[in-house]
């Protein structure tokens, strides 16, 4: 298959939300079955879904930004969801239909993971992710950081943050980019660390401890028009359940409610009518990636609807453009690990 991707397979389903009882989410319908309720008043519409990208054996860990009129999705791709041969793909489109191969980064020290993509104060792009060591008798993991100019030429990979501590994402604010690694070394203690930069290449570490007990791991901040920060978290280990965390500035003094129910792959937006949207997998009963409403004064998680997904999937990237809810994820329902662009029209807020 060639890089451009005219020929992949366009989905065009239209979906109902979920309903949801007591704050706990309802097994999710099939999108066939939801289709036929699409006539609610409070309905999400999936606009369209589609295939942008199944070249590799493994495609997964997607992330999605719009730099310079254009779309840019990054992943991972290798041979397998844990392989040595990991490396970042980045693609790129005008129009989120055609997608062309912009770049691909490796890394000569082992397995690139989840890369993360950011448009920097400066207006550069900057991917951050994991490099899982071929040689571990020192650290498990190392986060890096490429930058670009013009989404094609990268400069890295540049080691950022505290080996065994991975750098997960990074969300600008106020001109300081603001990210939380958490631990990975087998066997250490599990724990999750707040980092600021402002530059994309010198990385403080702003809270060596944020206090969350489990295995606490991937998150997604958010902030809001006052400066507070949000973050959305997940655990695993006995404490599987998600949490969410705030802080005002300077960003050392965080509280965290627990959502209760488990998550994946955590990815938040706060589009312009103030509502918090995230896009996380989830395994109450049938794993896939879906839509959720976050409700920062309750904290609480109500599923919106479900994107065609199943098996090995999750990892989203969202962008708010034009009135519509952009998602990159991946999956592998269609029996393939594949990357999926998906555009949906969320409910007007009541």
């Amino acid at each position: 298959m060639s890089t451009t991707c005219h020929s992949m397979n366009v989905l065009l389903v239209r979906c109902a939300a979920l309903l949801v009882a007591g704050g706990a989410i309802t097994a999710s319908p099939s999108v066939g079955s939801a289709a036929d309720t699409a006539n609610a008043a409070n309905a999400a519409e999936i606009v369209e879904v589609r295939k942008i990208w199944d070249e590799a054996p493994h495609n997964a860990f997607t992330d999605l930004v719009r730099f310079q009129d254009r779309w840019y999705c990054t992943f991972r791709e290798g041979k397998a969801h844990v392989s040595p041969d990991g490396a970042a793909r980045v693609l790129v489109s005008d129009d989120g239909e055609t997608w062309e191969s912009a770049a691909r980064l490796t890394s000569p020290a082992g397995d690139v993971r989840d890369p993360k993509i950011s448009l920097m104060p400066d207006g550069r792009l900057m991917i951050v992710t994991a490099v899982a060591l071929e040689d571990d008798s020192a650290a498990s993991h190392q986060s890096v950081v490429w930058h670009s100019a013009d989404g094609v030429h990268w400069d890295g990979p540049h080691d950022v943050a505290d080996p065994n501590f991975w750098l997960w994402r990074v969300t600008w604010h106020d001109g300081s980019g603001y990210g939380i690694g958490y631990a990975t070394r087998r066997g250490a203690a599990r724990g999750i660390r707040l980092y600021k930069t402002d530059d994309g290449e010198q990385f403080e570490t702003l809270v060596a401890d944020l206090g969350v007990d489990g295995y606490p791991n991937e998150t997604s901040i958010v902030f809001e028009p006052d400066g507070t920060a949000l973050c959305l978290l997940r655990r695993d280990a006995d404490a599987n359940t998600g949490m969410l965390g705030s802080a005002t500035a300077p960003y050392t003094d965080w509280t965290w409610r627990d959502l209760g129910v488990r998550i994946g792959g955590p990815q938040m937006v706060r589009p312009p009518d103030g509502r918090h949207v995230a896009a996380v997998r989830l395994y109450d009963g049938k794993v896939r990636t879906s839509l959720v409403w976050i409700d920062p004064q309750a904290a609480t998680l109500e599923e919106i609807i479900a994107l065609p997904s199943g098996g090995d999937t999750s990892y989203p990237g969202l962008v708010w453009h034009d009135g519509l809810l952009w998602a990159s994820y991946y999956s592998s329902h269609e029996g393939k690990t594949a990357i999926y662009l998906a555009k949906v029209k969320l409910p007007a807020a009541e």
